[in-house]
């Protein structure tokens, strides 16, 4: 089997090595390029032709989101993957509007990293595979492509999508230690309103859990957890 060829665009060279470890780990990835800005993305696209690229939004020359149309000119079979900070609705909205094939926000896990890059690699086979569509085939690659979006755009009025998943990877990474709503709203930046109302949401979907914690001094503290 051909290896799946995935190129890196991210101007902190550090973070780009950490995506290329990641990577390593992933059966049938080659990483064919690292690219430290915009312009080099795009030299690069062109030489290479990757099947995905794992693109930043902040780098120094030009915003990563700006480059999706000369992308699509450059290399149209070339999928991409955002990985970045940026939270901006608009970012957000028009990454999307350019299909890209998922978003994730920064920091991110080994999990998540893994989880996309294998869903990623599922839908190409698919495609692979089939020569002529039926609803059917277009419905199951529809649903599994977007698998990950449709189960947090059904959220209620107060909650963010992107901050929900946020949240939850912080439940992850805190692992048996947990967090308290006041150490989840200092990690957001937000209030511990705004922290405790995601964490409880968290527990009602089935994804965490909460115990009361009695130290030795003081008020017992609630603590959240992973589901």
């Amino acid at each position: 089997m051909d290896l799946m060829k995935v190129m890196i665009s991210e101007d902190d060279f550090r973070v780009a090595e950490l995506h290329a470890q990641f990577l390593r780990v992933v059966d049938g990835v080659e990483v064919v390029g690292k690219a430290l800005n915009a312009e080099e993305t795009l030299e690069m696209l062109e030489e290479h032709q990757p099947d995905l690229l794992l693109l930043d939004v902040y780098m120094p020359d030009q915003l990563g989101v700006d480059l999706l149309h000369d992308i699509r000119s450059i290399a149209p079979h070339t999928d991409v993957i955002m990985i970045t900070a940026a939270k901006e609705k608009e970012i957000v909205e028009k990454a999307l509007k350019y299909g890209v094939f998922d978003y994730i926000i920064k920091p991110i896990t080994m999990e998540r990293f893994q989880e996309t890059i294998e869903n990623y690699q599922e839908r190409k086979k698919r495609m692979s595979q089939i020569e002529t569509f039926d609803q059917e085939a277009v419905d199951q690659l529809i649903k599994s492509s977007n698998e990950a979006a449709a189960t947090t755009i059904s959220v209620p009025k107060g909650i963010d999508p992107l901050t929900l998943e946020k949240v939850e990877r912080m439940l992850s990474d805190a692992g048996g230690d947990g967090l308290t709503a006041e150490q989840a709203s200092s990690q957001m930046g937000a209030s511990k309103t705004t922290a405790r109302r995601y964490l409880e949401y968290l527990i009602s979907i089935g994804k965490g859990k909460a115990e009361m914690n009695y130290g030795k001094v003081g008020r017992p503290q609630r603590k959240y957890y992973r589901g």
